[in-house]
């Protein structure tokens, strides 16, 4: 995950009328489909294994679009799977307001239900990867009986977690860096240093390149496939939703999420780090967590038939 309410109540009446029986039938349909939730127009394409619960992927970023994933695991999981591809609001396909009015994580789990309700789905399942692990969250312990199942990928539950321990290992590789993220810091302050700040422009990008890919090679196809056919992130969602204080988000509902959730960490992932996705798999109610210890944060571009097989035989559980 790289740096980066609710909406008027009339609209959000809206959101809980049954969604008419015609715009059902044709929103399951193998292809492309636009969704309008209020002015904003959202993205999703339906592909794979007809029938069965719809799984939804929630991409990460903020702000990153779907198209990475649906290329790289979209194929062997669509074997076994009915895929829904969802662009967030200011991502990939989905319209990108320019006002930050626009933007919550709130309004982004009510898109999640928005789409819920016109796919005619009682229940989906849902697959997070990065940013997207705490939409999947939310959305799970606000409407934990719309949730058949959970399944959290490079999970970012706690982010000033995640960044202390980040500082911590900048702290013994890199000390010049770790004292540049560190300055003005109160001594004993958590997280003990602003990890964004360690390094200047392209030093910067490079850094947390490596804390994400052990491979270079597969960063440089997940940043080739995010940018393909001008999809690439132009940082409305992420910094309205920084505005807005997302590098304080901790997920504090465990005991709201009833539904089975499956953590999958890289162990080699320096950016979601492992410990939190961990504590997080125990601390949900029907938590699991998976290791693939030689992977980074885009396991399922680096082992891609791995992370299918292992997410189907969860699903299907």
């Amino acid at each position: 995950m790289t740096r980066l309410r609710l909406l008027p109540a009339v609209l959000a009446t809206a959101l809980l009328l049954p969604t008419p029986a015609a715009a059902r039938s044709t929103a399951t349909t193998t292809g492309e489909h636009r969704l309008a939730v209020g002015s904003v127009h959202l993205w999703y394409r339906v592909a794979g294994k007809p029938g069965g619960t719809p799984v939804v992927f929630l991409h990460g970023g903020p702000g990153e679009g779907s198209q990475t994933f649906a290329r790289y695991a979209g194929p062997a999981l669509e074997a076994r799977l009915r895929m829904v591809y969802l662009d967030q609001r200011g991502s990939g396909r989905s319209d990108r307001p320019k006002t930050a009015d626009n933007y919550s994580i709130a309004q982004l789990v009510d898109d999640i239900e928005a789409l819920r309700r016109r796919l005619g789905a009682p229940r989906i399942d849902l697959i997070g990867h990065s940013f997207g692990t705490i939409l999947g969250l939310e959305y799970a312990a606000r409407y934990p009986d719309r949730l058949a199942h959970l399944v959290l990928a490079g999970a970012v539950p706690d982010l000033p977690r995640a960044i202390d321990i980040q500082c911590a290992r900048l702290q013994s590789s890199d000390p010049a860096a770790f004292a540049r993220a560190a300055q003005g810091k109160t001594p004993g302050v958590y997280p003990r240093c602003d990890v964004f700040s360690a390094y200047d422009g392209d030093a910067m990008s490079a850094a947390i390149h490596r804390n994400m890919y052990p491979n270079a090679a597969i960063g440089r196809k997940v940043d080739a496939m995010d940018s393909a056919n001008g999809l690439g992130n132009t940082g409305e969602l992420g910094n309205a939703l920084s505005s807005k204080g997302l590098w304080s988000y901790h997920f504090a509902d465990a005991a709201k999420v009833s539904a089975p959730t499956l953590v999958i960490a890289g162990g080699r992932d320096f950016q979601a780090v492992e410990a939190p996705q961990r504590d997080l798999a125990k601390a949900l109610p029907r938590g699991r967590f998976l290791l693939y210890p030689n992977d980074g944060h885009f396991m399922f571009v680096e082992e891609p038939q791995r992370f299918a097989k292992d997410v189907a035989a969860f699903l299907r559980q």
